[in-house]
């Protein structure tokens, strides 16, 4: 099965709510099951389950069920994406400052 193109919005989408960063946070340290991940959190299994669909879909996060765990790991592919758009963003800011710099040296 062909996997979806990530997006920039997804990531920054994901990562805008605080229980996904502590996610994220602790999955960067090891891997870990969705009732570890839900321990400290403070909400349900479920609730849990819900961010790590939305993580997943982001590229930020694989999970692998064997048996009747499910173990959650970091995945760096959304952050490619992040820092893709990133160095767009700082090539498209960099050229526009240097031609502003080249207007103003033209007015002296």
């Amino acid at each position: 099965m062909a996997r979806a193109k990530l997006k920039a919005d997804d990531v920054f989408n994901a990562l805008g709510d605080p229980t996904r960063r502590a996610i994220v946070h602790r999955l960067a340290r090891g891997p870990s099951s969705v009732s570890q991940l839900a321990q400290p959190l403070g909400i349900t299994l479920t609730g849990v389950r819900q961010h790590l669909d939305v993580l997943e879909g982001c590229g930020l996060v694989r999970t692998e069920k064997i048996g009747r765990v499910r173990t959650c790991r970091f995945d760096t592919r959304g952050l490619v994406v992040i820092e893709t758009w990133i160095s767009m963003q700082r090539s498209m800011w960099t050229q526009a400052l240097d031609n502003l710099g080249d207007l103003l040296d033209q007015e002296d």
